[in-house]
């Protein structure tokens, strides 16, 4: 398991087995509370496992690459395995959709440690068998990467509140450091692909992934890739006919990731077993 280390001592893990946190974590049971959330959805993967996913168009939804692997094997997901269950609450979705084909950044490479290169490639696109056509299920925005000290939130699924998503409304961005943003949301095992939000004019607008954990100085914090860049490369592929089939992945030697401080104060450090 790879290891972050901050002021305090740290442990970056991989989320896909959890969000939760301290203060203000209201679950979205009713349907008055998740009013205007239904976008975000339970990605549930080949029986196995679940992570959270989010709508940017009709047919798009936006989670973290390492979602599509399994982390036994390494090898990826079958695509025909994986249903996006927009709005999931209580046993019911909005609507549910299979995956049509995968994209993920050119240059990712699946590895089960965590590290700063894997969290700052940690995106992928997926692209629904048919659009979502709901006028109760809509996309969110997107929006430029936050900046340290903004407000942001969470919503997400997670192992012990898969049957309805749950909103973290208040939580700040501490620092950015080698393209990965060290979040103060408390996240735990479960709650990979969660969409962070930005919440700037009163319309959220998601601006980072949830894709591993940490602690500094004995305080759980989220990481997550500054979305803008990827996205766009993203959203690129899919428009020149790429994605895939999940297809084996190519195996590839890792290699330590070092790398200075930033504001957040945070140092990756070479993988612990």
């Amino acid at each position: 398991m790879a290891a972050l280390l901050v002021p305090g001592a740290a442990v970056a893990r991989d989320l896909s087995d959890s969000l939760s946190r301290e203060g203000e974590l209201l679950r979205l049971d009713t349907g008055e509370q998740s009013r205007g959330w239904e976008g975000v959805g339970r990605l549930d993967i080949d029986g196995k496992g679940f992570c959270t996913g989010a709508l940017v168009a009709e047919n798009l939804v936006l989670t973290a690459a390492h979602c599509l692997f399994d982390k036994r094997t390494g090898t990826r997901v079958d695509h025909t395995k994986i249903e996006f269950l927009a709005g999931f609450r209580n046993g019911r979705a909005s609507a549910y959709r299979g995956v049509r084909r995968a994209v993920l950044l050119p240059d990712y490479r699946y590895s089960a440690a965590v590290s700063a290169e894997r969290v700052q490639r940690d995106v992928a696109l997926l692209e629904l068998d048919q659009p979502i056509r709901n006028t109760t299920v809509l996309p969110f925005d997107t929006d430029a990467r936050p900046r340290k000290g903004d407000r942001i939130g969470v919503v997400s699924y997670a192992f012990d509140r898969a049957e309805a998503p749950s909103l973290q409304e208040i939580c700040g961005v501490m620092g950015r450091q080698q393209g990965v943003l060290v979040m103060s949301c408390d996240v735990d095992f479960g709650s990979s692909g969660s969409p962070v939000f930005s919440f700037a004019g009163g319309v959220p607008r998601i601006v980072s992934v949830v894709s591993a954990k940490a602690e500094v100085d004995g305080k759980r914090v989220a990481l997550g890739t500054q979305l803008q860049e990827p996205l766009a490369l993203l959203k690129a592929e899919l428009e020149a006919g790429g994605g895939y089939g999940l297809s084996p992945a190519p195996r590839r030697s890792r290699i330590a990731v070092g790398g200075g401080r930033d504001s957040s104060g945070a140092k990756f450090i070479r993988p612990a077993e």
